[in-house]
């Protein structure tokens, strides 16, 4: 759940997984939102058509916005809209970021996927979104992130005030590698949602490791 006082570190974001189903997801969502500090939760449309998407994510958003956690869009703004989404995220180019940040920022987060390089990032940071993204979703494939993701994250976390959330890998403890680099947000998913997983206890055990390990902005 989203703290009433979050807590002055990276904090955590959950990417709902590739091929769950409205029903699997809403009750695995809700145990992961009981087990902690979560800041936000981000539905990709990973291809599905449009109806089967705002249905999947018309219950992903309730269950979110019950436990007091942003619940944002990734693909299409007409389904974000009807679901009531807290935001919106942009998987486009510049252009695209920049539409959406004219035509909705003010009235729902507006997030970007920051691009594989330094110069995409920058293109993509020149519209000001209110966070770019670092990671592919569904790739989170290993146990750590993805190296390129936790260079462009460390960087972007140096040189840039637009906050950014780093994909993590597989395994709950590469939290700690994500916090390192000074992003504010480090997402899972597969830790999190993976069958077999408990995800009320990974996201206890991630929340555990951050508060442990991650540097505290205000230092």
């Amino acid at each position: 759940m989203n703290a009433p006082n979050p807590p002055d570190r990276c904090r955590l974001v959950l990417i709902a997984p590739e091929h769950a189903s409205a029903a699997e997801f809403e009750a695995a969502l809700g145990a992961a939102l009981s087990g902690g500090d979560v800041a936000s939760v981000i539905l990709p449309q990973y291809g599905d058509d449009e109806a089967a998407f705002q249905a999947f994510a018309e219950r992903a958003v309730r269950v979110a916005q019950e436990h007091g956690v942003a619940a944002v869009v990734a693909g299409d703004s007409r389904v974000a809209g009807r679901v009531h989404a807290d935001g919106l995220h942009v998987e486009g180019n510049k252009a695209d970021v920049a539409d959406a940040v004219r035509r909705l920022q003010g009235r729902m987060i507006v997030g970007a996927s920051g691009g594989k390089t330094r110069d995409e990032a920058l293109e993509i940071g020149e519209e000001r979104p209110d966070y770019v993204f670092f990671g592919r979703f569904g790739y989170d494939r290993t146990p750590e992130p993805h190296a390129r993701s936790l260079a462009l994250g460390r960087w972007w976390a140096e040189m840039i005030e637009v906050p950014c959330i780093v994909m993590g890998g597989s395994e709950v403890a590469s939290v700690e590698s994500v916090a390192a680099t000074g992003a504010e947000f480090v997402a899972l998913s597969a830790a999190v949602f993976a069958p077999g997983t408990d995800p009320r206890r990974a996201v206890a055990e991630a929340n555990e490791i951050l508060d442990r390990t991650a540097p505290r902005f205000g230092d």
